[in-house]
């Protein structure tokens, strides 16, 4: 833990690794090649190559992120509970940090889309861009969904404690089972319920490696990841579940969509390593300064990190591509792997360049968030309904930006926009009238000045 904040570092570490990994992924596996006719195709190297399908062992990293995430809102929800607030202002407040960066990305992406579609450009040429720059937005509906249950789930975990991680565990192996064994709509339309299944056995853990105990001894990791890795192995070789951890087109069976036994195996293999690492990185980080300073800003950056990491590559291959300036060996060969380190390269300098030009807008939108979360009760059963109700709007469009992605037709579903922003609009109003907490209120007593709660 850092003193001074209470905060960990090592956590702090991991959902900032999790979402480099995720970048650097996504930029190692795009393959752009120039089509006969002059257009731009990029090619999917997993089904071109393979072999590479193993790379996704690595750099499939959410459970991760989804751990780290829970370890950390369990000490927000804490606070929040210790001070008075509300789960529906504690939800709202949460979901703002998510939301307003979501829509500063929106903004001049699909303004660009609507404005190339009305010059006339080719609406294949957009649809692969909006799929490039909604890509990443999977995980954007699941994580708000798994943020607005946070109150029931630490309540779970207050009463089951570790049996809550094992009966999420075992209905999400029961959804993956009934996916496989029933051919079937209605099974797959079911399976979908292990997006958030799934992914929430990491992020329940994270409640559970926060109250110490068992889950935070060494040996529990072990296990986990030694248990993780051999059933991932076995229902790999022996069953019908392929290598990859991320959607690969012509498979019958796929271990993201829905999240399946296989990917449930695997997170529970990563959770383990981290809490197995966790005494140890942690001692680590707090000897020395140095990664410290390194961790925080990286950790401030990395939601537009996330957001905008595509840009780049599409930036790249107009310039580089379009103009016949970049060498285009055969995708999968020794040439072409010799080139990725170039290639993330000139991304990585590309996504600096583009992150230093959106810092003062980053700032704006963290002002913006605590002036709207500083109303963070969201009292009485109206602003509850309203609150409900812009997140299922929020979310219905950030999944279906998610599957079809911004221009699926050429040019951007103004429905779907419609519903996100009038979503992003009731989340915002649904704060209730100004309070305080108790410690605020004796603070501000102390002081003789106002203080202004935070969520």
């Amino acid at each position: 833990m850092d003193g001074g904040t209470g905060r960990s570092r090592y956590v702090d570490l991991l959902r900032a690794g999790a979402i480099v990994l995720v970048v650097l992924g996504h930029w190692l596996i795009t393959a752009l090649v120039r089509a006969p006719d002059g257009a731009l195709a990029a090619p999917e190297l997993m089904v071109a190559v393979p072999w590479t399908q193993w790379l996704t062992l690595g750099f499939q990293i959410m459970p991760v992120f989804f751990l780290a995430g829970g370890y950390a809102a369990a000490g927000s929800w804490n606070r929040c509970r210790a001070e008075g607030g509300t789960a529906a202002g504690w939800i709202r407040g949460r979901a703002l940090r998510l939301l307003l960066p979501t829509a500063a990305y929106l903004v001049p992406t699909l303004g660009g889309l609507a404005i190339a579609g009305a010059c006339g450009a080719d609406p294949a040429l957009l649809g692969m861009i909006g799929w490039a720059l909604a890509m990443q937005f999977w995980f954007l509906p699941v994580y708000l969904a798994i943020s607005v249950l946070t109150p029931w789930l630490a309540a779970l975990h207050r009463r089951w404690g570790l049996g809550s991680v094992a009966a999420l565990a075992a209905a999400g192996a029961a959804v993956g089972l009934l996916v496989i064994e029933v051919d079937a709509d209605w099974a797959y339309r079911a399976g979908l319920l292990n997006y958030l299944l799934v992914w929430a056995v990491a992020y329940q853990l994270g409640f559970a490696w926060r109250a110490g105990g068992a889950v935070a001894r060494p040996v529990f990791g072990a296990a986990l990841a030694v248990g993780g890795a051999a059933g991932y192995a076995a229902l790999v070789g022996f069953g019908p579940f392929p290598v990859s951890l991320v959607l690969v087109s012509g498979e019958e069976v796929s271990n993201t969509d829905p999240p399946s036994l296989a990917m449930l195996a695997w997170l529970l293999a990563q959770c383990g390593l981290c809490l197995l690492l966790a005494p140890y990185a942690e001692r680590a980080l707090n000897a020395r300064r140095g990664p410290g300073r390194l961790i925080a800003p990286l950790g401030r950056a990395s939601m537009s990190l996330y957001l905008w990491h595509m840009v780049p590559v599409l930036a790249a291959g107009a310039a580089f591509y379009l103009t016949d300036l970049a060498p285009e060996p055969e995708v999968g060969s020794a040439a072409w792997w010799a080139w990725r380190p170039a290639w993330v390269l000139v991304l990585a300098a590309l996504l600096v360049a583009l992150l230093a030009a959106l810092r003062p807008v980053d700032g704006l939108l963290l002002r913006l968030a605590v002036r709207l979360r500083a109303q963070a009760r969201t009292a009485g059963a109206g602003r509850a309904a309203v609150l409900l109700a812009g997140l299922a709007a929020v979310g219905w469009a950030l999944a279906r930006w998610a599957v079809q992605g911004l221009a699926r037709s050429g040019s951007p579903d103004w429905r779907v926009l419609l519903a996100f922003a009038a979503g992003a609009v009731l989340v915002g109003g649904a704060a209730g009238p100004r309070t305080r907490s108790p410690a605020a209120a004796a603070a501000e007593r102390t002081a003789g000045q106002p203080v202004e709660q935070g969520s």
